[in-house]
């Protein structure tokens, strides 16, 4: 893969479980990202331990909870989660890279290799949540089809309102 010129040899896989501390890594920091001035820190703290601790990672792995890494010689540098959530819609759980180097088309490749993986079980449309405000995220959605469809807001443990926005393509192969 040629990125702006750099070389950058980008391979996307299945994660194994030798890969558990590098997702963890990666999924933590990026949500945590995301939310970063939105939601307080003693949340963020007990949401990353309950989902990204690295026994639910790893247990999420063998469930194929986690879809397929990036590898840039033998590093995790991304992570894609997903699966199907009805008879033909896909779902994306979650999509990270590290920090540094987004932006250079790792993302993308991880999107449609769990949008080959979802076209094959027949999914006919693609949804994601994204948490309002990410910057990161909402632009990137929305430039490969995404359209808003929504707000869920929840409220966390630590009672605080968390808002969603859902985005859904239609898919063809």
């Amino acid at each position: 893969m040629n990125v702006r010129g750099v070389e950058m040899n980008i391979t996307i896989t299945k994660p194994e479980t030798k890969h558990t501390k590098a997702i963890a890594k990666i999924c933590a920091t990026g949500w945590r990202q995301t939310v970063e001035g939105v939601l307080s820190e003693n949340y963020q703290i007990e949401n990353v331990h309950f989902w990204y601790n690295e026994n639910k990672v790893y247990h999420d792995i063998k469930a194929g909870t986690y879809s397929h890494i990036a590898l840039l010689h033998d590093e995790v540098v991304g992570v894609i989660g997903g699966g199907m959530t009805g008879e033909n819609v896909g779902e994306i759980f979650v999509l990270y890279v590290d920090e540094t180097l987004r932006y250079k088309g790792i993302g993308r490749l991880l999107l449609e290799a769990l949008t080959k993986q979802q076209l094959e079980s027949d999914a006919t449309e693609q949804w994601v949540s994204v948490q309002e405000g990410n910057m990161r995220g909402i632009p990137f959605y929305e430039a490969r089809g995404f359209v808003f469809q929504g707000k869920k807001t929840t409220v966390t443990e630590t009672g605080e309102k968390q808002t969603s926005l859902r985005y859904n393509r239609q898919l063809a192969e």
